[in-house]
């Protein structure tokens, strides 16, 4: 393991890159996984990440311990840094003191869709993404497709609401999103007010892509002439809307509630 106790190491400032600027994330094709959970779910699902980085104070930690000492983390580059500088890293306040360094993968889109996937429309809140992916892997659909406007999958914000989603899901990002719904060999279904059609009343038993969209705004006009039903998820009248990673959740479940059944 290599320790690292100052500003000036020129790896430690790319690790502060990485921290704290999104731009650098994409021009480098990494992010970082902040916490033991993630870390642990990311060695189980892919194995080493790129670089490990620990705090001097976690190596007493039990758990970040046993990970860094794992054979699986053997192909890792291991930095220990001095709590300070750890610190300038991680979004996590009171964390366990590691996190590791990954690639994120970059994806074709298939060239039709056949199973049950998920399409998003310019999601802007990283925790209702991060939550939306967790809610799709628990269910069991692998397939997610995210516009242009949406929030980047692989912000630590993202990571950590996704609690480990994210290697469990094949993401698309940046997707012309109206292309990806023509090459659709399933039913696309959207929530909606303006249907008397509920989600209860709909058939899920069989592969569908679901689309959500934007907080505020929805999905777009142009995506939502791409829908072949919509539905609506009844609620007291006096709750204008669900939260969208809320009504995600509620469609994927019945989903798999009529697929059980």
């Amino acid at each position: 393991m290599k320790h690292i106790t100052s500003r000036d190491n020129p790896l430690f400032k790319e690790l502060r890159q990485l921290a704290t600027q999104a731009q650098a994330r994409r021009k480098a094709g990494r992010t970082l996984l902040d916490g033991v959970h993630l870390c642990q779910a990311y060695s189980q699902q892919l194995g080493a990440p790129e670089i490990c980085v620990v705090s001097e104070s976690a190596l007493a930690n039990t758990e970040v311990n046993q990970l860094v000492s794992a054979s699986l983390l053997d192909a890792a580059q291991k930095i220990c840094l001095p709590d300070a500088l750890y610190e300038t890293l991680s979004q996590v306040e009171h964390g366990v003191g590691i996190l590791f360094v990954v690639p994120t993968p970059a994806r074709a889109v298939p060239a039709a869709l056949t199973e049950t996937a998920v399409v998003l429309d310019g999601l802007q809140d990283p925790g209702n993404l991060g939550s939306i992916l967790r809610s799709a892997a628990a269910a069991g659909i692998r397939h997610v497709f995210c516009s242009n406007g949406t929030v980047s999958a692989w912000s630590p914000k993202v990571m950590r609401a996704g609690m480990g989603a994210h290697f469990l899901l094949h993401i698309y990002e940046n997707c012309d999103l109206v292309e990806v719904l023509n090459r659709s060999k399933i039913p696309v279904l959207a929530t909606s007010s303006h249907t008397k059609t509920t989600i209860y009343q709909s058939t899920l038993n069989q592969p569908v892509v679901w689309m959500f969209g934007h907080e505020g705004q929805g999905v777009s006009a142009a995506l939502m002439a791409k829908a072949t039903q919509t539905v609506t998820i009844p609620q007291q009248a006096a709750i204008e809307s669900l939260n969208v990673a809320a009504s995600a959740a509620i469609c994927f479940f019945e989903q798999v509630r009529q697929q059980l059944t």
